[in-house]
């Protein structure tokens, strides 16, 4: 058994209108219609969609992660049927691609510039709901670029480099370790780490520099935003962790501190991933030749403080555009 176009929709509909009720006025059944393929939607998925509160139905977490997909889905069957019924052909290649953590947002917009200019007539399609599994999302077809910084073993796919760059700890102003040249293990057992709001096992600080060493932080605080991480890291809420890239132009803003992550340092490679084929898919290799000629320089300006990735011209089909603004790991 598995999910049918009739769920999406009831999700998308239960989400927006806030009640059964509203829902099925909007789609033109009874609430006893629309209550039996909840239910129904909810036994396929083996987890409850919604909680039912007094005045308002509210989306749970795995209610959250399908709406993301049945936005997707429905967003893109509607614009099919569109072009279909007006005999358009639509555009003339489309590139499905995302990235390992929503930080790559702030320079990735700038890295496709030069790509769009040259193809007008390719959809550039940012698949956010596949964030933190680019690699799984490209062996299932669901991508056909991903931004990674983690190795990848599976021999079908192809790596191309972009850049490195560097976790560093960002301190308050006045901390006990501001004279320290850099950070090691043992010091975080007394700090309140914050982090961005990502599975444990999935963020570089645990996995190569605390759980090796048997540490754990007096307390772990995972954040969504940068730029809250910024500020409780500034009030002397604790001490955080996040690429250099992004975290220079706070620390020019004072009330913080940069601090090298153990005495060698902790770098990362960050890589374009593209499964291997006899014959490059269209437009697959422009891609890839725009994210390695333009990454770089991209992510060394936002280092300045100078990105205009604001202004960026790039198309894209995203979840929402709070999910673009939010950091990753």
């Amino acid at each position: 058994m598995s999910l049918e176009i009739r769920h999406l929709k009831l999700l998308r509909a239960v989400s927006e209108a806030g009640s059964l009720t509203r829902a099925a006025d909007r789609l033109h059944l009874t609430q006893s219609a629309l209550s039996h393929q909840l239910r129904d939607a909810e036994k396929t998925v083996g987890h409850a969609l919604f909680l039912r509160e007094r005045k308002a139905m509210r989306l749970t977490p795995p209610g959250v992660r399908l709406l993301a997909t049945a936005n997707a889905v429905l967003d893109d069957l509607d614009a099919a049927e569109r072009e279909i019924r007006e005999g358009r052909a639509g555009p003339a290649g489309m590139v499905r691609i995302t990235t390992e953590c929503y930080t790559c947002y702030h320079w990735l917009p700038a890295a496709l510039h030069a790509f769009e200019a040259r193809n007008p007539g390719v959809e550039v399609r940012v698949v956010v709901e596949a964030t933190r599994e680019p690699v799984a999302a490209l062996l299932d077809g669901r991508i056909d670029v991903g931004i990674v910084s983690d190795p990848v073993k599976s021999p079908r796919v192809a790596l191309l480099p972009l850049f490195t760059d560097e976790l560093i700890v960002m301190l308050p102003a006045g901390h006990r370790l501001g004279s320290a040249p850099f950070l090691e293990a043992r010091d975080f057992a007394a700090e309140n780490l914050i982090t961005y709001a990502a599975p444990r096992e999935d963020l570089t600080i645990f996995k190569d520099v605390l759980e090796p060493a048997g540490i754990r932080p007096r307390r772990w605080m995972p954040l969504e935003l940068t730029e809250a991480m910024v500020e409780m890291t500034r009030a002397g809420h604790g001490v955080c962790v996040l690429a250099r890239w992004a975290a220079e132009p706070y620390a020019r803003a004072g009330g913080v501190a940069l601090k090298r992550l153990t005495r060698a340092g902790v770098s990362r490679q960050w890589s374009a991933a593209w499964l291997r084929r006899r014959e490059p898919a269209a437009h697959h290799e422009e891609v890839l030749g725009a994210l390695a000629k333009a990454a770089r320089p991209a992510v060394a300006a936002l280092r300045r403080g100078t990105s205009g990735t604001s202004h960026s011209p790039l198309r894209h089909t995203a979840g929402s555009s709070a999910a673009a603004r939010r950091a990753g790991t």
